[in-house]
């Protein structure tokens, strides 16, 4: 979990561990480097190019939400639905007893499962009661975004009126699939101040997305990158990218992270810090002024396009096209990612549970050939589907 050569540059996790008062004195707060800030977009405001995705229970881990203050990791990503409630109701925790800190924190939350306009609304109210806030900084209403056409002229007025009620200061919406779409829909409209996809050294070698992103970027919409770590649905032992990056001083994941960094189209990296440890490596993976170089980058594609039969891009509308009556091939990949890499197995299980009863029972009866020979991935879904199918039934 170190932060490998990267040590030098902040101070050390004892440190952390005598100033992890989040009222401590301006004199404490000095002895931290601060994470560079960017601009978010048009909107005029200034967030850190690291930002903490708070998908955990927070309520049990306010260490990390004090821990992010010290190194100027004030940006929040949250929903909801994060941790079954437990992310938003820990933060709520924490404002309780750090109300005048609501000021320094750009919190962020999306409308999870949110169907209507009125569901919108709904899961708004909610997310301030759980938050013990007035105000949602950036809210994602339209969340898993895969349709641009849920972008509507009611979303439009909803967004204006939550701004004018002074509930939100931005709108945007977030995306694991098909987002060359939605971001290319999302670069013709004025109200879309900010969007969240997945993005990493795997996907930087999508043309479609990479073009859709700087369309984006040129008009004006902030970018913020989830999923940095391209982690897929098989586990992997990535010696190559371990044994390179480590010679440099820093782990692959401390790469996957400042990879995307060195684009400047993007506003910031929002990465889930669960405990200290993470935290601490990739604020050094931030604050470290080494740039991949030409070669580090021809590393990171070799790799990528060695193991993509293991990594799902999203590109939904392919397997839908050829499936359309199991339109759920992607989001099952992500769910057995979840379980595989991510360890996060009981999630992975209630994700998958959601899944209409009629299309589980016959997902193992299905021919995924056409699929798999259109797959820009070259993915063997079907033995995949079965995976997940023993897996998380």
């Amino acid at each position: 979990m170190g932060a490998a050569g990267l040590a030098p540059a902040f101070v050390s996790t004892e440190a952390m561990a005598t100033t992890n008062d989040a009222n401590t004195s301006e004199a404490q707060e000095a002895k931290f480097p601060q994470v560079p800030k960017r601009k978010l977009g048009k909107t005029g405001v200034d967030v850190p190019c690291l930002s903490l995705g708070a998908s955990f229970n927070t309520v049990e881990n306010q260490a990390v939400l004090r821990g992010t203050l010290q190194w100027g990791v004030n940006y929040w990503d949250t929903s909801n639905i994060s941790a079954g409630g437990n992310s938003e109701l820990g933060i709520g925790k924490f404002l309780l007893n750090n109300p005048k800190l609501r000021k320094d924190l750009f919190i962020v939350s999306k409308a999870a499962k949110a169907g209507t306009v009125a569901e919108v609304e709904e899961r708004l109210a909610g997310s301030l009661k759980r938050m013990n806030t007035e105000y949602i900084d950036l809210y994602y209403g339209a969340y898993m975004l895969s349709d641009p056409a849920r972008l509507t002229d009611e979303l439009k007025q909803w967004a204006e009126s939550a701004k004018k009620r002074k509930l939100i200061r931005f709108f945007g919406f977030s995306t694991h699939k098909n987002s060359a779409q939605c971001l290319a829909a999302a670069a013709k409209l004025d109200w879309i101040d900010a969007i969240m996809l997945k993005y990493n050294f795997r996907l930087m070698q999508d043309a479609e997305l990479q073009a859709a992103i700087d369309t984006c970027h040129k008009a004006g919409i902030g970018i913020i990158a989830m999923k940095t770590q391209a982690k897929g649905a098989e586990p992997e032992e990535p010696k190559t990218l371990v044994q390179h990056f480590l010679q440099k001083g820093f782990t692959e994941g401390q790469a996957s992270v400042k990879v995307v960094l060195q684009d400047e189209r993007f506003s910031s990296a929002c990465v889930k810090m669960e405990n200290i440890a993470l935290l601490t490596s990739n604020v050094a993976a931030v604050l470290d002024k080494t740039e991949l170089t030409a070669a580090d980058m021809k590393v990171l594609a070799e790799y990528a396009k060695a193991t993509c039969t293991g990594y799902c891009a999203g590109c939904a509308d392919i397997c839908d096209s050829i499936l359309p009556d199991t339109p759920y091939v992607s989001d099952i990949m992500r769910y057995l990612m979840y379980y595989n890499s991510y360890g996060d197995r009981q999630h992975a299980r209630e994700l998958f549970a959601q899944i209409p009863g009629e299309v589980r029972n016959k997902l193992l009866n299905i021919d995924y050939s056409r699929a798999e020979a259109r797959c820009p991935q070259r993915i063997p879904i079907g033995k995949f589907i079965a995976e997940a199918v023993a897996k998380l039934a």
